[in-house]
This record gives structure tokens, sequence and C-alpha cells, in this order.
């Protein structure tokens, strides 16, 4: 069974010091490919057969991010002091996790889309929000163990406690059992942090890498997932006004959706072949294709991992023309006009399109 094959040598590897998820990721892809390859040059491919070689190639690509994530989160705990954190003695430690961090950030944001929906329960414990986690959990008492509030989110609030925006914590002051951030105080928080809540998310990660079967690999919900992912786009940037966005922490959230951008775009191409068999699927294809292009446009102007600053009368659902006209509001409506599921010509509305060509359920907006 690969997946066993996968966590025995990422293990062996990482316990060796080698980039697992560089060598060993890039050698299991490239025996999927060539797998693909071999299905590519088969004419008059069935559905079923398209599915296969979909299946082949995403789980390939997949595969090397999620062994990226693993060795990044691996290089995080190694970073992390095993006695209380000095601001200014271990700075450099700190900026090796946090770089560590964003690593983490930038793999699982390009497999999101088509891991979340069929592994929800690790992606609530490896992405979920404070509040989520802290409303399942009854609150943390101690954010600095391997329980309740976990995974990247939980380890950014530390990483990043000096730095957190105003209005995030007034947000996160209104939480039942909120507790406020901060680095490690004491040596046995330091050793929680590296030992149990990094811990965790390094063996979330690894198991998360285990569960994939060549044969289970359900294509469609990976699809949906992915134009789910897309809407989400607009769920991130309208949460920005009131301070419970993605990553609000590091104030990454417009390098999460830069990267949520990529991973989708590259796991749409391994469905073009099969949706160009369908000449009248050619103009949502190329529609989807330009409304990519636009967006990673915008992301690019906006430059830098932070959003735009939100104006101070901003509203979501009845933005004033000045409001519109800042970069937040520029960059606002653009998204709004790629990804709005009800909208003729957005990214979500063409995929649905698609969906139905193919015999996949279409993504339903909750």
């Amino acid at each position: 069974m690969f997946s066993l094959a996968f966590n025995d040598r990422v293990m062996g590897l990482l316990r060796s010091g080698r980039p697992a998820g560089a060598r060993f990721a890039a050698a299991h892809a490239r025996a999927l490919l060539a797998t693909v390859v071999a299905l590519a040059g088969c004419a008059d491919k069935t559905d079923a057969e398209f599915r296969t070689e979909v299946a082949i190639a995403m789980q390939a690509s997949i595969t090397q991010d999620l062994g990226d994530l693993v060795v990044a989160a691996c290089n995080l705990q190694a970073a992390a002091p095993s006695r209380a954190w000095n601001p200014t003695t271990d700075r450099a430690a700190i900026g090796q996790m946090i770089d560590a961090w964003k690593r983490t950030r930038m793999a699982w944001e390009r497999v999101e889309g088509a891991v979340a929906p069929l592994f929800p329960d690790l992606n609530a414990t490896m992405d979920a929000r404070y509040e989520e986690l802290l409303a399942a959990a009854g609150g943390d008492r101690n954010p600095f163990d391997g329980r309740g509030v976990v995974g990247m989110h939980a380890i950014e609030r530390i990483l990043f406690a000096p730095d957190i925006r105003p209005e995030v914590v007034a947000f996160e002051r209104t939480l039942p059992g909120y507790c406020a951030a901060a680095y490690p105080a004491t040596d046995s928080d330091a050793i929680a942090f590296k030992f149990q809540l990094v811990q965790r998310l390094i063996d979330d990660a690894t198991e998360l890498t285990t569960c994939w079967e060549p044969g289970d690999f359900n294509v469609g919900a990976a699809y949906r997932g992915l134009a789910g992912l897309m809407q989400e786009q607009q769920d991130k940037i309208d949460l920005a006004a009131s301070g419970n966005e993605e990553s609000r922490y590091a104030n990454f959230t417009l390098f999460d959706l830069r990267n949520n951008l990529a991973g989708t775009e590259r796991a749409y191409q391994l469905f073009r072949s099969w949706i160009r068999t369908h000449a009248s699927a050619e103009r949502a294809d190329q529609t989807i294709l330009d409304r990519f292009t636009l967006l990673a446009q915008a992301y690019d102007t906006s430059g830098g991992d932070a959003l735009p600053q939100v104006p101070a009368d901003w509203s979501s659902d009845h933005p004033s023309a000045d409001a519109l006209g800042t970069p937040f509001g520029t960059l606002w409506r653009q998204i709004r006009q790629s990804v709005d599921p009800s909208s003729n010509g957005s990214v979500v509305y063409e995929m649905n399109r698609i969906a139905v060509l193919l015999g996949i359920p279409e993504f339903v907006e909750r």
C-alpha cells in the first residue's frame, strides 16, 4: 500500500535529516505521472478512464505538497527553543519558525480545496480557526499543548503574538474561553509548544499522507472542493472587515488567497483533457482560465502578504462608491465578480456548468 510506504519513507528521511518532501514526493510523483502519460495516450477514453487519470495525477501533486508540509512542520519544531522564549536572544529562532510556518501554509493552501472535503476531521485539527476549535473544546486553558485549539492557526497565534492587530484582539476577547496570545513564558510552556502543539501538527499531517488510496479517491468531491475553495475567496476577504479572517495573526490573508488560487488552477488543469472532450464546455473552460488570470493579476497588484487596509466605513452588504474606490474595495469587487456562484461568468458558476457535463454533482453554497 503506497500510503504506508510514503509514511515510512518520509519518517526515515526526516530522521536522517534529508529533504523528505522534495526527494520522495518528486520520485513518487514521477512514477504516478508516468501512468498518467500512458493513460493520456489512449484514444477515445471513457469517463471512467478520465476519472482514473485525474485521480492519479491529483494524488501525485497532493502527495508532493503534503510531503513539503510535513518537512516544514518538522523544521519549525527543530527551530523551537526548549526554554522560555526571549524576543531578543531568540530572534533568529523565531524568524526560522515563522519561515517554516509560512511554508506549511503554502503547502496546505495549495491542496486545501481537494483535501478538505475528503478528510474533514484532519482539515479541522490542522486548519480550523481559533473560534471554531475554542467552541468545540469549551475553552483552551493551555494554548501550548496538543489538545483543544491546535493546528496551523494555533501555532500562528503564538508565533505572531506581539504583532496581532487590535481588531483581531477585540474580536477574540468576546469569545467564551478566550486566552490572550503570548510567547511561552516558562520552560514548561516552551517544551509543550515544541513537543505537543507542533508535534500534533506533524502527526496530523503525517496521518493525512497515509490516507491516500488510489481506488478510493473521489474525483467528484475533489472537483466540488475546488469550486468551494474559490467561493471561499469571497468569504475570506469579507471577514477581514471584522478582524476574524484566516491567518489574521500573521496578517497573511492575501498570501493564503494567492496560494489557494495557484493550487486550484493547478488542480483544475488536470481536468481539462476530460473537459475539452465536450465541445459545449470550451467557452466555460476558457472563461475559467481568464478569471484565474484576472485574479492572479489582482493579487499581484496588491502586493505583499496582507490584504489592503479595510476602509473605516466598509460594508460588504452595501459598500459605498468611495469605499469601492480604495485598493481594498477594488480587490473585493474583483474577487466577488470572479467567484460569486450566482454570477454567470464567474469561476464557480462555470465550474458548475462543466460539472453537469462531466456527471459530477454541482457545488452548492451553504
